[in-house]
């Protein structure tokens, strides 16, 4: 017996889960999210970029939205419209509350990175707002021995030469209480959330005394001190709160690569809304087939999904809904696959638009435009996934995310904004539309 819903999301990023709260706000009652994967999100920056840089390179932008009245035709912002990109953010800002900021305005903001750029970005976690760019005050960067992707004096050097208006000055130390260099950057979190007790040259202190104390003996005054982004999970507010009391400065997190603590903040943020708006979630399921039916329809295409089968643990199980949400990534996320075939969408096999030559999938230039870079779904602006005539390849079927092309994401800056603008329409579209 199928599984029924009105809305299936299949995908458990941000676009899936962005598509599957906008379903179930806008009124659907029955909305479920399948996802296979752990999400994308917790090797995420936890920043929510909306346009850093146009096509053509322009930036880093002041104005993303000023930008996205000039992007080509065929960009997923070009097709779900500014408004709707407004609305979006809008909603994603109901969502996170006060853990992100940005809300108050459409600039982007210059936040700083493990690597000593600045990132244009739309919202960012609220840990990370005192140590924006813009900000005049002097800063001091703290790394850490165990954490060497995070090199506070280099990443400090490269905000210097790039003329950010301050000083700032970057040290390394000793973490308290950990010694492997291979401990995850939650064990590092929980050590501060539960402020367990450590040893130290002077004896035994709880663990954000003693990260405090290991800073003081590097600490000049300044204003503001910045640390890799692993200052707690579930208790972040006060483990900021207490170092930012003992030191006498503002704290910041500078947000760092995968695995990223922001990220994984982020996704517990959007799961915990799932539940609360009644989602049914999931996970730990691949979508290995489909099958479609013909519902006629004045005015629509007959052919549509009837339903999807689902293996779980090597049964199949159909799972069939009036309306579908395809938000599975794209190349990385294994959302779009390729070979030396070609390039294809493996569930629903919906076109991919791509040159049958291999060799002009990419250019000789490193760091020149690469046309793989842009390889995704061709959308309506329903978000339906169009065929080779320009014909939706089923009624009841729209796709958020990565897995849509007409843009590059990594290059643009846009991957974040992208996702929750086309996870919001095809949610909302879904549920006007479920029948």
């Amino acid at each position: 017996m199928a599984i029924e819903d009105d809305v299936l999301v299949i995908g458990g990023g941000l676009a899936g889960a962005t598509a599957a709260l906008a379903a179930a706000n806008a009124g659907t009652k029955r909305v479920r999210l399948v996802t296979y994967k752990q999400s994308t999100l917790r090797h995420a920056s936890g920043l929510i970029d909306v346009l850093g840089y146009t096509p053509a390179g322009k930036g880093p932008l002041t104005d993303p939205f000023d930008a996205l009245e000039e992007l080509p035709h065929g960009h997923p912002y070009e097709r779900v419209g500014i408004d709707a990109v407004r609305d979006a953010l809008s909603f994603f800002d109901g969502i996170v509350g006060d853990a992100y900021a940005g809300g108050h305005t459409d600039r982007n903001a210059l936040v700083p990175t493990h690597g000593g750029t600045v990132k244009p970005t739309a919202r960012y976690p609220a840990a990370t707002a005192p140590g924006l760019a813009s900000d005049d005050r002097d800063a001091l960067l703290v790394g850490v021995e165990t954490l060497p992707d995070f090199d506070a004096p280099l990443a400090a050097a490269h905000l210097e030469a790039a003329g950010i208006p301050f000083d700032c000055r970057g040290v390394t130390l000793r973490f308290p209480g950990i010694t492997r260099d291979d401990a995850k950057v939650t064990r590092y979190a929980h050590l501060l959330d539960r402020n367990e007790s450590v040893s130290t040259p002077s004896g035994e202190a709880g663990a954000r005394e003693a990260l405090s104390t290991a800073v003081r003996d590097h600490f000049e005054g300044e204003p503001r001190v910045g640390f890799p982004a692993i200052l707690g999970d579930e208790r972040a507010d006060d483990v900021r709160g207490d170092l930012a009391d003992t030191l006498g400065a503002d704290v910041f997190e500078v947000p760092m690569g995968p695995p990223s603590l922001p990220g994984i903040r982020l996704e517990e943020l959007l799961y915990d809304a799932l539940e609360a708006a009644g989602v049914r979630v999931t996970s730990g399921v691949p979508v290995v087939g489909y099958e479609t039916g013909d519902r006629a329809g004045a005015g629509r295409r007959t052919e549509r999904i009837d339903h999807v089968v689902v293996d779980r643990h090597g049964a199949e199980i159909p799972h069939r809904a009036d309306q579908y949400v395809l938000a599975t990534g794209g190349l990385v996320g294994k959302g779009i696959e390729s070979d030396r075939e070609g390039v294809a969408e493996p569930i629903f096999g919906c076109r991919v638009p791509h040159a049958e030559d291999r060799y002009d999938w990419f250019v000789d230039d490193v760091f020149g435009e690469q046309p793989y870079a842009r390889f995704g779904l061709e959308p309506d602006r329903e978000l339906r996934p169009l065929d080779a005539d320009g014909e939706p390849e089923f009624a009841n079927l729209r796709a958020a995310g990565a897995v849509l092309g007409g843009y590059d994401y990594a290059a643009e800056k846009s991957g974040a904004g992208v996702s929750i603008a086309t996870g919001y329409v095809a949610g909302t579209r879904s549920a006007e539309v479920s029948e």
